[in-house]
C-alpha cells in the first residue's frame, strides 16, 4: 500500500511538472506570437509614416497626420491598434492622394484652342469666344509677370479677380438636352491640356456627396469635389457638374446643396473649402469649373450671380445637316469599320434623317439614325452586297426603323 501511495505521489508531480512545462510553452508561444504580430504591425505603422513624409502636404496636415501615427505606434506596443488603425490607415491613404501643389501647365495659345474645338464643334461661337477671351487674360497676366501665390508659383492664373466675383471663370452652360454642353466642356479641358472630370448631380440625396462625411461614422469617405481633384491628380482641372437643376425635390435638401455649390463655386470662398472627411482647407481656385442645367428654376439667386450663364439655343435643320456631315457621319463609320466611299447617303435624305419625328433641339436622336442607318448598310456589306451603298428615299425604310415619324 505504501508503495502504491508513493507511485501515485511519483505521478502527481510529474503531471504536474507536464502541465508547468506545457503552460510555459503556451505562454512562450504567445510571447513570441505577440511579438510577430507587433513587428508587422509596427511595419505597417512605418508605411504609413513613410507615406506621410513623402508626400507633398502642408506642413500643419503633415504633423496632424504624423500625430495619429504617433498615437496608433503607442497602441499598437500595448497590442489594441486594430480597430483604430483601418480608420486612421484610410484617412491618410486620402490625403496622401490628393495632388497637393500639383498643377497641369496651361496651353495658352489661341490659335490651338480655337482649332481644336472648332474641329469638335460647329458653331457655339459664344462659348468660344469667352474660352478664347479668358486664354487671352491668362496670356497677359503670364507676360506681365503675374502668378500665383509662392506655393503655385509657375501656373497660369485664370484670370480670377480677388475683389469681384463677376470676373470668376465659372460658366453655367443652359439649354435643353443634346445640344452640346458636356461635351464643349471635354472640349475646353482638351484645347487648354487640362484634365478633365464630370460629376453628375441629378438625383443627389445628401450634401454629404459634395463635402463628405466625418471620419467619425463608420464607411466614411470625401466627397465627389475631393474623389474628383484626386481622380486628376492635378488641383486644377476642368470640373464639370452637370445637372445641378435636378439635385433633388425636397426644398430643404435643395437649399443645403444650393449653399454647398455657393463654397465650392465662389471664388471668395473656395480657396479655403473645407471636406468634412479631410477636415483640412483644400485650395479650389484654380480649378475651372463648367456647370450645366435644362433650366434655372431652381438654382438660387446667389449661387446665380458667381456663374456666368450662357444660353445654348436649339440647333436649325441647316447647322444640323453640316455637323451630320462633318463631325457624326465620320465618327459613326469610323466606329463601324466603315469609309465614307462605302455608303452614300442621298442630298434629298437627309431632311428625312434630321426631322423624322417632329422638331428635336439636340443631336441625339440624328446620331442614333445614323447609327442605326450604318449597322444595316455594314451588315449588307458583309452578307456579299458590293459597296457603295446607295441610301435614297425609295430604300430609307430598310435602313431606318418604320417608327421614325414620316416612314410610319
Amino acid at each position: 500500500m505504501q508503495n502504491d501511495n508513493q507511485r501515485l505521489q511519483k505521478l502527481n508531480k510529474v503531471s504536474d511538472g507536464a502541465t508547468t512545462s506545457l503552460k510555459t510553452s503556451d505562454t512562450l508561444s504567445d510571447s513570441a506570437t505577440r511579438t510577430t504580430e507587433e513587428t508587422e504591425a509596427i511595419a505597417e505603422i512605418d508605411e504609413l509614416e513613410k507615406s506621410v513624409k513623402e508626400a507633398n502636404m502642408p506642413e500643419d496636415l503633415t504633423e496632424k497626420a504624423l500625430r495619429s501615427i504617433g498615437r496608433l505606434r503607442r497602441m499598437a506596443r500595448r497590442g489594441s491598434y486594430s480597430g483604430e488603425f483601418e480608420v486612421v490607415e484610410k484617412y491618410i491613404s486620402w490625403i496622401t492622394s490628393i495632388p497637393w501643389g500639383v498643377y497641369s501647365k496651361d496651353n495658352l495659345d489661341i490659335k490651338n484652342a480655337k482649332q481644336m474645338m472648332d474641329s469638335t464643334h460647329y458653331g457655339i461661337d459664344t462659348v468660344k469666344n469667352l474660352v478664347l477671351d479668358y486664354l487671352a487674360i491668362m496670356q497677359m497676366r503670364m507676360q506681365k509677370g503675374h502668378r500665383y501665390d509662392n506655393e503655385d508659383a509657375g501656373v497660369a492664373d485664370m484670370g480670377v479677380l480677388r475683389g469681384s466675383s463677376a470676373n470668376a471663370p465659372v460658366m453655367l452652360f443652359v439649354g435643353l438636352q443634346g445640344v452640346g454642353k458636356t461635351s464643349i466642356a471635354k472640349s475646353i479641358a482638351n484645347a487648354m491640356d487640362r484634365k478633365f472630370v464630370r460629376i453628375s448631380l441629378g438625383a443627389v440625396g445628401s450634401v454629404q456627396a459634395l463635402r463628405g462625411q466625418s471620419k467619425a461614422f463608420l464607411d466614411a469617405e470625401p466627397g465627389q469635389i475631393i474623389k474628383a481633384v484626386t481622380r486628376c491628380g492635378t488641383m486644377n482641372p476642368v470640373i464639370v457638374l452637370d445637372e445641378i437643376d435636378k439635385v433633388s425635390g425636397q426644398s430643404g435638401l435643395l437649399n443645403d446643396v444650393m449653399a454647398s455649390l455657393l463654397e465650392i463655386l465662389d471664388p471668395e470662398q473656395n480657396s479655403t473649402f473645407i471636406d468634412h472627411y479631410i477636415d483640412y482647407p483644400v485650395n479650389l481656385g484654380k480649378i475651372f469649373f463648367i456647370c450645366t442645367c435644362n433650366t434655372l428654376g431652381t438654382l438660387s439667386a446667389a449661387l446665380l450671380d458667381r456663374m456666368e450663364v450662357i444660353r445654348f439655343t436649339s440647333y436649325s435643320d441647316q447647322e444640323k445637316e453640316v455637323i451630320a456631315k462633318t463631325y457624326t457621319m465620320p465618327a459613326v463609320l469610323k466606329n463601324a469599320g466603315l469609309s465614307e466611299k462605302d455608303i452614300i447617303i442621298e442630298e434629298s435624305v437627309w431632311p428625312t434623317l434630321i426631322r423624322p419625328v417632329g422638331f428635336d433641339a439636340g443631336l441625339r436622336q440624328l446620331e442614333r439614325n445614323l447609327s442605326t442607318l450604318v449597322r444595316t448598310a455594314a451588315r449588307k456589306v458583309l452578307e456579299g452586297q458590293q459597296p457603295p451603298i446607295v441610301i435614297n428615299n425609295q430604300n430609307l425604310r430598310q435602313f431606318v426603323l418604320p417608327d421614325q415619324g414620316p416612314l410610319s
